[in-house]
């Protein structure tokens, strides 16, 4: 065996073939362990790991056996059982099975070679067309190894699957005419992958803000949005007339405060200053700016206050945390300096009547509480005279 195997070895073909046999080896692997996975919540725990290295040991038996085969060891006992192994592979049942085998090796491949690529922390276009791409590539692989496999599977079982494939296109061609909203999907989804109108991550507004919220998913055929509240919205990518994207490369705080019109403005325009600043210059909240803000004074005179506002240019999607902290410190900081923020007020109205308020003690109400249950017809004491006192109000 030894003499067989030094004149195979240096042959090229022996070595392809001896690829082969690790690719069906890997495959008939695979296939036993899914299907072991699935018996596993149906057997005894301990038979699991029983069956786990039979058949382990068996596809190492077919390994060597194919082997041979490759480098045509003769000689090898082993040299029959490759040879009944091809022999079965052979057959129409051993190519359906290594047919099914190889897609589930190749879905299980594509989704582990997915789940490898992992984006970066920090949200940018980078990151978001990463993230896009990843899951539409995937679902886009997986849907080519079900076709080549079923493809291949027709001829297997001796169905001509050119001729088929001709009338499928024929009853395609005529279906598309009533599929005409799916084909815009998919039209409308390839486009927006294309030119990276929003990605997976994005904060974006839908249809004049008729959906908002963060991308969650996106393909050729949906886009899925999840709002404030936590709730899900799928959308048709046909059905999106107008997009609103708020974390491109970019965003904008528009940090305004009210002032009244008794206050001191000039003293208000310095307190907006002084809180913009500080919080530029803040080592915790510094990172979150592209430029220093932009302190534009008094922007509108309101019906009941004057408008002060600053911009601050910030990294996407923090504009959110910066506008809060902003919102707390501008308010502390108008409070120390006697500046006042109109609010609306409220006026209740009593009427012009007097308002007559009594006051009860605690003995006067058990009392009073007391004469209620009594039955109608009883003689019933009054109970005492309370102080009262009446006042005016608006």
């Amino acid at each position: 065996m030894w003499e067989e195997l030094q004149l195979q070895i240096v042959k090229p073909s022996a070595w392809f073939k001896f690829a082969l046999s690790v690719v069906i080896t890997v495959t008939l692997y695979r296939l036993g362990m899914t299907l072991l996975r699935w018996l596993r919540p149906r057997m005894n725990a301990r038979l699991y790991p029983v069956l786990h290295g039979l058949w382990l040991l068996l596809t190492l038996v077919v390994f060597l056996g194919l082997a041979t085969q490759a480098f045509y060891l003769t000689s090898s006992p082993l040299f029959d059982l490759g040879l009944a192994v091809l022999d079965g592979l052979k057959a129409t049942v051993g190519q359906l099975l290594l047919i099914v085998a190889l897609a589930l090796v190749a879905w299980s491949l594509i989704g582990e070679a997915a789940g490898r690529i992992v984006p970066s922390d920090d949200f940018n276009r980078r990151t978001v067309r990463v993230r896009t791409l990843k899951s539409v590539v995937e679902s886009t692989l997986k849907a080519v190894v079900v076709f080549m496999a079923l493809i291949a599977a027709l001829q297997t079982v001796g169905i001509n699957a050119t001729s088929l494939l001709a009338s499928a296109s024929v009853l395609g061609l005529a279906v598309s005419f009533g599929a005409q909203s799916l084909i815009k999907d998919v039209f409308n989804g390839f486009f927006i992958l294309l030119s990276d109108q929003y990605g997976v991550g994005d904060d974006i507004d839908l249809n004049l803000s008729a959906v908002s919220g963060t991308v969650e998913a996106l393909d050729l055929r949906t886009t899925s949005v999840r709002d404030i509240s936590g709730a899900l919205h799928i959308i048709q990518n046909g059905q999106i007339n107008t997009i609103t994207v708020k974390s491109k490369d970019w965003a904008r705080v528009v940090a305004t405060v009210d002032v009244a019109y008794e206050a001191d403005v000039d003293g208000a325009i310095r307190v907006l200053e002084q809180v913009s600043r500080e919080l530029y210059a803040d080592a915790a909240w510094k990172d979150y700016f592209l430029d220093e803000p932009d302190i534009q004074g008094v922007t509108e005179l309101g019906v009941d206050a004057v408008t002060l506002r600053a911009l601050f240019k910030v990294r996407p999607k923090s504009q959110y945390a910066v506008g809060r902290e902003f919102n707390r410190r501008i308010k502390i900081a108008m409070d120390e300096a006697g500046i006042s923020i109109p609010y609306p007020k409220r006026r209740m109205s009593f009427g012009n009547a007097p308002l007559e308020i009594r006051l009860v003690t605690s003995e006067d109400a058990v009392n009073e509480g007391s004469e209620k249950e009594r039955p109608t017809g009883q003689n019933r004491q009054n109970p005492p005279v309370t102080p009262s006192f009446s006042r005016d109000a608006d």
